[in-house]
């Protein structure tokens, strides 16, 4: 039997294809630019044809870079940006609308309306999660409640929805599957975390119907075949799916309680292992599906940290003051200190654990001695403070972590992750591969097809690149964490107070 697995990597600014072999090293891989549009402040939208064209552009030729074909692969396995909503066409598989990204804000006010109703204890309940325009079912709400034909579209069983594991899915099989999986269904505020299956009473809230929601699966199984139709890559079996972060916590080797992963991308999610029991007390913090099982599944908490390579790629698209990402560690090392100088990063709110939409990016302590290197500075610094804001709750509810795992963009910057070790006061372990989110779906559509024996071996596939210690004192590293709570409070204010 082939012993390589594809995946598909498809995140928010861009989509990437990797071959995987045996030893878990990506043999080849390829990425495609994708282009988030803004025509609102606060709004976010991709075209979903865009995110399929560059997918289905990108899975033959990363195959012929292998010199591979379709019956060398095992598997494939899907990870994916998780909130984003696409709303397509039964009949058709045309898009009704641009999908609505897990950064938008527009359904703000609906969850103001849903909290002042009393619903938000329920929900959370429910769902492990909290009322905030980051989740689907707010996103399908607008939009219903926006386009009454499409309201009436969706009761006739016109209207799919999915998230974009579900739109993959149903472009890869022609409409043959239209399914989602526990990790991605368990951050749309419809299913219950307990039972794994859609809730009456949540979707009766959201007044979402049924029939446009995909079957939920375990996150290791048969999903289908791609199409024929698909030339190269036809007849190859999708055998594994995970939401990104879930994705990268798997193959970082966090399978058991209490170990712990960040993900630096285009924002930062923290995920701690909890177990096979959804947790009841999750402070402020999301409880979450972490692998879907046959036979159950296990969960995690969750921080979901909104702005980090946003907030690099918003100094160098939207101010021009730096002209590449490794810039700004050359830059954070020209300085002794931070000069008073912090960048509170509430460019789309601010997630956990304060959960404020309302918050705007705030940059404070400027006098005419700051230079671009201290507002460069300011932004690595609060990648790193918003790390520890919910490192400090999961501490606060029992979890501690003893260890950090990190991966993504952000943690080849070795001054950041040094930084990011001192002020959790934990070490930072930095995996040896970069894509770890590309190599969890591998693992699990490889483990699935018995590529691998299970995650005993998966966890040792995953190697160890460079490992950061804490230096600084206690006392140190908590003062500094107080004026990062005081910039905080500033950037909460400026809307709260108008």
């Amino acid at each position: 039997m082939s012993a390589h697995v594809l995946a598909i990597d498809e995140g928010t600014t861009q989509a990437t294809v990797v071959v995987v072999d045996e030893e878990g090293e990506i043999v080849t891989s390829r990425s495609c630019e994708l282009h988030p549009s803004y025509p609102r402040p606060g709004w976010v939208e991709q075209d979903p044809l865009e995110i399929w064209n560059a997918v289905a552009g990108l899975l033959p030729e990363v195959l012929a870079d292998a010199r591979l074909v379709a019956s060398d692969i095992a598997a494939l396995g899907i990870t994916n940006q998780r909130e984003t909503t696409v709303l397509w066409e039964r009949a058709t598989g045309r898009p009704v609308h641009p999908a609505i990204v897990w950064q938008d804000r527009r359904s703000a006010e609906l969850c103001r309306e849903l909290r002042a109703e009393g619903r938000e204890e329920e929900v959370g309940a429910h769902t492990g999660l909290v009322l905030d325009p980051y989740f689907s079912a707010t996103k399908i709400a607008w939009l219903l409640e926006a386009d009454p034909e499409l309201r009436r579209r969706c009761a006739r069983g016109e209207i799919c929805f999915g998230t974009v594991d579900s739109w993959l899915i149903w472009k890869l099989t022609e409409g043959a599957a239209h399914v989602t999986e526990a990790t991605n269904a368990s951050r749309t505020l419809l299913m219950d975390l307990a039972t794994r299956d859609y809730r009456e009473e949540l979707l009766e809230i959201f007044h979402i119907d049924r029939s446009m929601l995909p079957e939920i699966r375990p996150s290791g199984s048969r999903f289908g075949s791609v199409s024929p139709a698909l030339g190269a890559i036809g007849g190859i079996e999708i055998a594994g799916v995970l939401g990104d972060q879930q994705s990268a916590l798997f193959a970082q080797g966090c399978h058991r309680p209490g170990q712990a992963k960040n993900t630096y991308g285009t924002g930062s999610f923290v995920l701690g292992h909890t177990g096979t029991e959804p947790l009841v007390d999750r402070g402020r913090l999301l409880a979450t599906v972490a692998l879907g099982r046959d036979d159950g599944a296990d969960y995690a908490l969750e921080g979901s940290i909104f702005a980090t390579g946003s907030a690099v790629q918003w100094l160098r698209d939207g101010l021009g003051i730096i002209a590449h990402a490794s810039e700004t560690e050359v830059l954070a090392r020209s300085l002794s200190g931070n000069d008073d100088v912090w960048f509170v990063p509430a460019l789309a709110g601010l997630g956990a654990p304060y959960w404020d939409p309302e918050a705007r990016g705030t940059l404070l302590g400027l006098t005419r001695a700051t230079t671009r290197a201290h507002v460069v500075r300011a932004v690595l610094e609060s990648i790193a403070w918003r790390t520890r804001d919910v490192l400090e709750e999961m501490a606060a509810l029992g979890r501690p972590v003893s260890e950090l795992r990190v991966d993504g963009g952000a943690a080849a910057n070795a001054w950041l992750m040094q930084f990011q070790a001192d002020a959790i006061g934990v070490p930072v372990d930095v995996s040896a591969i970069p894509e770890m989110t590309s190599l969890g779906a591998a693992f699990l559509a490889g483990m699935t097809t018995g590529v691998w024996s299970g995650q005993e071996e998966i966890g040792r596939l995953r190697k160890s690149g460079r490992r950061f210690e804490p230096k600084w004192s206690t006392s140190q590293r908590d003062d500094l964490y107080q004026r990062w709570g005081e910039a905080v409070e500033r950037s909460r204010a400026w809307v709260h107070s108008t």
